[in-house]
């Protein structure tokens, strides 16, 4: 089944201001909240959607793509993987107000008790880590597979995770009796308010290890270094960022594990600069070629390749190799190869040569006219500026 327009499941025209859309979306969650809909699969399932386009709609990055290439754009985009409805509150709890979700819909419905007690016996999430790949404009324009190095906290072999020494266990926090939370009740004129806060003595564990693993001390996890995986696909540019869930810090006690994210940069080439998915390759070429024209053996990204040279090329003409850019992300096809045209200037001459350039500048078409020496400036940028479009 085709999916349905993102705005269209929100509600929001495409104009739509970030707060716009974050209010559509709790409004949508609110009236699709299984605790209000029980039993309806198919409120269970709008929820869901509806999640799926904040995800999309709400980072601004993810929403240019989207409007520019609709659904096709979201090819190759890692969405956060929804195993029940918990974990939706948990990755927008800033939408419903609470840090985890919570509190709203926990005075509305009563789910405190369920949402928090998965959370409590998680253990406390790992933080995300960024690293840096730089590529060359070879292997974006392939794809590839990189094996890289990060140092960072690994679950303890020792314990399991657990932070618990072998053979003990943990113990119920007192401070919380196990909910993680501590609430205070307050009364006014205007109605009774709760105050939620983590519970400082368990850090919202809801349990307290009795005898630490004396490899973790306690935490269930240590300092390490993996070698991980990541596949590269063709087209990336500067500054695209690629995330691996779960390859980033363990988490303390039996935590889900943060996110790898890994930042794309593009290393300077030789021969070649990238405009967009085209590459530009600036070609020198002496007069004789320039007026007589020739074949010349040039670089491109995947060897070498013959290009022809017409008789009277003019220098800044930008000739078009088609199909031998930088493939295009997430769609077909791919840039191409433009190649600048500059006639070289020598600047060191012996006798002879000057004595033959100075009989060429004395003959009738080697030297420009009065009316053939202004040129045709517009003409020229016109001529580049196409090229470029």
């Amino acid at each position: 089944m085709a999916k349905r327009d993102y705005y269209e499941v929100l509600g929001v025209p495409r104009a739509a201001s970030p707060d716009e859309i974050k209010k559509a979306y709790r409004q949508l969650a609110m009236k699709f909240h299984p605790d209000r809909n029980p039993g309806d699969k198919g409120a269970e399932d709008k929820f869901k959607e509806a999640a799926e386009a904040y995800e999309v709609l709400g980072d601004p990055d993810k929403r240019q793509k989207y409007n520019q290439f609709g659904h096709e754009g979201m090819r190759g985009t890692n969405f956060r993987e929804y195993h029940d409805i918990n974990d939706i509150f948990s990755s927008f709890g800033d939408i419903f107000g609470g840090g985890m979700g919570g509190s709203i819909f926990d005075e509305m419905f009563g789910s405190t008790g369920r949402s928090r007690q998965r959370r409590s016996h998680q253990g406390i999430p790992g933080s995300d880590l960024k690293v840096k790949i730089r590529l060359t404009l070879e292997e974006i324009a392939t794809g590839i597979e990189k094996k890289i190095k990060v140092k960072r906290q690994k679950t303890c072999d020792t314990c399991h995770g657990s932070g618990a020494k072998a053979g003990t266990g943990s113990s119920t926090c007192k401070q919380c009796n196990g909910s993680g939370e501590l609430r205070q009740v307050s009364r006014s004129m205007f109605g009774q308010f709760v105050n939620i806060t983590t519970c400082p003595i368990c850090s919202g564990e809801g349990k307290i290890v009795e005898d630490p693993c004396r490899t973790c001390a306690g935490e269930g996890r240590v300092q390490g270094e993996s070698t991980i995986k990541v596949t590269i696909p063709a087209g990336v540019t500067e500054g695209n960022y690629i995330p691996l869930r779960g390859q980033g810090n363990a988490g303390q006690r039996g935590g889900p594990a943060g996110d790898l994210i890994v930042l794309i940069e593009e290393q300077p080439h030789q021969y070649f600069t990238r405009n967009g998915d085209d590459i530009v390759y600036e070609l020198n070429v002496g007069y004789p070629v320039a007026v007589l024209g020739d074949e010349v053996e040039i670089p491109t990204l995947t060897g070498k390749a013959r290009l022809t040279i017409d008789p009277g090329t003019p220098g800044g003409r930008i000739l078009r190799m088609r199909d031998r850019g930088i493939p295009h992300l997430n769609s077909h096809g791919r840039g191409d190869q433009l190649v600048r045209i500059n006639v070289w200037v020598p600047s060191k001459l012996n006798s002879k040569e000057k004595e033959l350039l100075n009989q060429l500048s004395t003959m009738e078409h080697i030297t420009p006219n009065e009316e053939e020496r202004h040129g045709n400036n517009k003409g020229f940028f016109g001529k580049v500026k196409d090229a470029f479009s």
